[in-house]
């Protein structure tokens, strides 16, 4: 099962796997942009009001998008057509990928915060386990796809 993953994503071969390995280390790199770029909005809305947690969640995740959308398209999922038809399409389908993460995460957040009881500290934090490989996956196989 692992192979066939390997394969539908261009890891067939040696090189491919690389070259794979490499563009989803970019996509990390870009994340951990994103991510502090989200996080810092989430912690100060925190500091501001404990209550506020789910405002500064929401408008972290706006202010990511937007911040992925540009180094995705400039760093990571490079050679896309640079005409503004084609960046306003990759631009929407970007909103929608990390809007549709976002929700995903957003859910999470309350029901591990409200529910389980989860920190609202590390909540957001395990929430990344599961937002950032599908991410990758959305984005290369639909935002970016050639």
């Amino acid at each position: 099962m692992l192979k066939k993953l390997l394969e539908k994503l261009g890891a067939g071969d040696r090189e491919g796997f690389w070259k794979l390995f490499w563009q989803f280390f970019k996509f990390g790199i870009v994340g951990l942009s994103n991510t502090a770029v989200s996080m810092a909005v989430y912690y100060l809305f925190l500091w501001i009001d404990p209550a506020l947690y789910m405002v500064g969640s929401v408008l972290g995740t706006v202010l990511s998008i937007a911040n992925a959308f540009i180094w995705n398209d400039l760093f990571v999922f490079t050679g896309n057509p640079r005409d503004w038809r084609s960046v306003l399409s990759r631009l929407g389908k970007t909103y929608v990928s990390y809007g549709g993460t976002s929700a995903l995460s957003t859910i999470l957040l309350w029901l591990e915060v409200a529910l389980l009881g989860v920190s609202k500290v590390y909540a957001p934090i395990v929430n990344l386990l599961i937002t950032i490989p599908l991410n990758f996956i959305i984005n290369k196989f639909w935002t970016f796809k050639k």
